[in-house]
């Protein structure tokens, strides 16, 4: 006869109020980072070349096909 048991980790003693929220307080989402672009004022990602006018720094450095409707 074989038996099956299942171990649990099991806490040595409560956790508070106050250690649980403590320990929670890194636990919260943040509004992403944006940069506007100074060449055209589009939004974009920090550190990266921008998709609209398609320059970086002041230099442009991708080639961007302008799409005139």
């Amino acid at each position: 006869m074989k038996l099956e048991l299942q171990l649990f980790a099991v806490p040595a003693r409560r956790v508070s109020k106050t250690a649980k929220r403590a320990r929670r307080t890194h636990l919260k989402k943040e509004a992403p980072t944006v940069t506007t672009c100074k060449n055209c004022g589009a939004t974009l990602a920090p550190h990266r070349a921008c998709t609209k006018c398609g320059s970086y720094k002041g230099k442009e450095v991708i080639k961007v096909n302008k799409e005139e409707k």
